[in-house]
């Protein structure tokens, strides 16, 4: 994760400079025209926008011919090893910061679903309301919805957990933003008391997989209930509203439930739940989970930034007509 702000520059009349790639930290990349190299910073343009990258986030940086020369050492076949004796994982294990489940997954019922995968479902509470939220990881780390969080520093989820018939609630109160995209309604937060114990978490699936007129189902927390379970099927994979794509289920979302998961009957979470048409019935959205993967592996360029918390980005002041007067 980049420790300080990325800048956006305003350039003009740059000369034309090498074409790099510039390797990160976290296994990032960013490749574009290097217009300025210092001692503690690299300014790169990326065609549509100027990055500043402090030296300390950089791991290495390849000019065009070591960047081609890289990409086809790696494009050639590896020479075939000795045969040696290998663990197999199974497959499904996990897969880096989140994990899928197995091809070979059987569907169940929902009653089913709930009793293994219901813990993963939390309540995120701030002072201006609440909302819902699961676990992709057991090391705490959760995904609600931006709206829930936005503009909030006091952040507590509360866990719950089945035992002997009983609901069993725990409240943690040291809950670090660790990244923000608020054009896709996400947020990614983490659990950081010391406490904390290993989380049970849920799989990432496919949304691209799933047809119209499929089961789905919805954990989280409508109007303060927690644990509430709604189910339905998918309406529409590809809603379009105000210049994004949502799916579109018939199972009952409410204030409340925004920022959980919308499940197959594989256990696997589909979609996250944002928002409903609040003039009818059975009409709830959800963010497909591909847009989850896609801003869960770049989590790096929506870092929260604690001295910036509006946005991981410092913007500077665009030229005013008065210092332009003044300059010339």
């Amino acid at each position: 994760m980049l420790k300080q702000c990325v800048c956006l520059l305003l350039l003009f009349g740059c000369a034309t400079a090498p074409a790099a790639t510039v390797e990160l930290k976290g296994k990032a990349s960013v490749t574009g025209t290097i217009l300025a190299e210092k001692r503690d910073q690299i300014v790169i343009d990326i065609g549509y926008t100027v990055l500043v990258i402090p030296r300390n986030q950089v791991l290495k940086l390849l000019h065009d011919n070591e960047a081609a020369a890289k990409a086809i050492i790696a494009a050639a076949p590896a020479p075939t090893p000795a045969p040696t004796v290998q663990a197999v994982l199974e497959p499904g294990a996990a897969e880096g910061f989140y994990r899928t489940a197995p091809a070979s997954a059987p569907e169940q019922n929902v009653r089913e679903l709930v009793n293994t995968i219901g813990s993963a479902v939390v309540q995120v509470r701030t002072p201006a309301g609440l909302g819902s939220g699961f676990f992709i990881n057991p090391d705490g780390f959760l995904i609600t919805d931006f709206h829930v969080v936005e503009g909030e520093t006091q952040i507590s989820v509360e866990v719950y957990d089945v035992k002997d018939g009983q609901l069993d609630r725990k409240s943690y109160m040291k809950v670090r933003i660790i990244a923000l995209n608020k054009f896709g309604d996400l947020a990614l937060l983490h659990i950081e008391d010391k406490d904390a114990p290993k989380f049970v978490s849920v799989p990432l699936g496919d949304s691209d997989k799933l047809s119209v007129g499929d089961h789905v189902f919805a954990i989280g927390s409508p109007l303060g209930l927690e644990r509430t379970v709604t189910e339905g099927i998918l309406s529409t994979k590809t809603r379009e509203i105000e210049g994004g794509l949502y799916m579109q289920t018939s199972a009952q979302i409410n204030p409340g439930n925004s920022g959980g998961p919308l499940f197959n009957l594989r256990g696997e979470v589909v979609g996250v739940t944002n928002m409903k048409v609040s003039i009818g019935e059975g009409l709830g959205f959800a963010i497909p989970v591909e847009f989850v993967k896609y801003f869960l592996n770049h989590r790096d360029a929506f870092a929260y930034e604690n001295d910036n918390p509006s946005s991981p980005y410092r913007y500077l002041e665009p030229p005013s007509r008065m210092n332009k007067t003044a300059a010339e």
